[in-house]
């Protein structure tokens, strides 16, 4: 692979394995440190991202002028900056539930611009046949730090307190910055014109009127806001109904992320033997099949295997259909409208989980978690009708 590319892959490891360190951070420093009940934490969790896909709605229209690696560079030294902020306010005594969200927030919107840069830059970089197998190895990259982050950062935490995987994600920032910094130049000179306003939508403009882009577009909201919402409903299912032990749900979380090693492993070969079209109609609807599986879990050691099954197929069938969306979704879209478009995706599915997420805990309260994890797996199956016909992914 490229040399530059070997530079913004490894900055995208540092930076991918420093979030799973510190993943679910936050929340347990607002009950731990902060003292926050369920409901500050619930607000915690759903308003930070929500504001933050807000703030990034009019920096795509900005970062697809600018050249794209300063814009990675500035995403990750403002997270930096965000995230180390936490540990200097808990070491001085001030910290608080505002401070917590607003961190949320930038970090949303950060995130969504160095994934729009990211995705324009990696365009530019390689060749058509080389992005999917530059999208596989991020996406096994993944999944590989949320295989080794949490349980690691639960050890962290356990020996050295609450706010040592923050400082740890957030010198993880830092780090990727010095990896992007390193590659060097290259870039054609950016253009400055003042942005329109009509500029804001173009974004979502190509996607719902793209006949391939729009189905996958609809169908992938739908499927990973339903997913991300059955995740907290799963950890009150487990850890309070069924009694599971923190170690045994961690162990749930963690194993059956190598399925997204085995996933985004094989997607090249995949492609290559049944084509692209095949794979985003086939996988695309059978990744979706298994979340009601999550609705039966029993309790004990059977409990752990069902789970522990269930979203390693699942996660299998995510981590090969997503690098040949992403290719797909890169080699549909115009080079100028390239950050604009992947803005739109990331605030689009952000928004649809945020929302999903917040009526699948209304709806737990009502009919009870099993039930509710089990409306979602049923709405679920729903979304393959919204995945394009092959015509349409020509």
């Amino acid at each position: 692979m490229d040399r530059r590319f070997r530079l913004l892959w490894t900055a995208y490891a540092l930076s991918a394995y420093g979030s799973g360190l510190g993943f679910g951070a936050l929340p347990l420093l607002a009950v731990l440190v902060v003292g926050a009940g369920p409901a500050e934490v619930a607000a915690q969790s759903a308003v930070g991202p929500a504001v933050g896909a807000l703030l990034a709605v009019p920096l795509a229209p900005w970062i697809e002028r600018r050249r794209k690696r300063p814009v990675m560079i500035a995403t990750d030294l403002v997270r930096f900056a965000a995230t180390v902020s936490v540990p200097v306010a808990a070491a001085v005594g001030v910290l608080g539930i505002a401070q917590l969200m607003v961190v949320s927030a930038v970090v949303a919107a950060a995130k969504i611009a160095s994934t729009a840069a990211t995705g324009a830059y990696l365009k530019a970089l390689l060749p058509g046949p080389e992005l999917l197998r530059a999208n596989s190895r991020l996406e096994s990259t993944t999944w590989s730090a949320l295989v080794v982050g949490p349980p690691l950062g639960g050890a962290a935490i356990g020996l050295f307190g609450p706010v040592t995987t923050v400082v740890l994600d957030a010198v993880s920032y830092l780090a990727s910055a010095l990896g992007l910094t390193a590659i060097g130049g290259g870039e054609t000179r950016a253009i400055r014109p003042r942005v329109r306003a009509g500029e804001l939508l173009d974004g979502w403009r190509h996607l719902l009127t793209h006949p391939g882009l729009r189905g996958l577009y609809l169908n992938t909201m739908l499927v990973n806001g339903l997913v991300m919402a059955t995740e907290p409903l799963l950890a009150v299912l487990l850890l309070r109904d069924l009694g599971f032990a923190p170690w045994q749900y961690g162990l749930a979380f963690a194993a059956p992320c190598l399925g997204g090693l085995v996933g985004s492993r094989t997607a090249r070969r995949v492609v290559e033997r049944v084509g692209t079209r095949r794979v985003l109609r086939t996988v695309g609807a059978v990744r979706a099949v298994w979340l009601p599986g999550l609705a039966f879990v029993p309790a004990g050691a059977a409990g752990l295997v069902t789970v522990i099954a269930v979203e390693f197929a699942m996660i299998v069938g995510m981590s090969l259909y997503n690098p040949v969306l992403a290719t797909y979704r890169l080699e549909r879209t115009p080079d100028d409208r390239v950050a604009r478009t992947l803005a739109a995706w990331s605030i689009g599915t952000g928004t649809a989980v945020a929302l999903l997420t917040a009526l699948a805990g209304v709806l737990a309260e009502a009919v009870g978690t099993r039930t509710a994890i089990g409306v979602a797996g049923v709405l679920i199956l729903a979304a393959p009708v919204l995945l394009p016909r092959a015509r349409a992914l020509s």
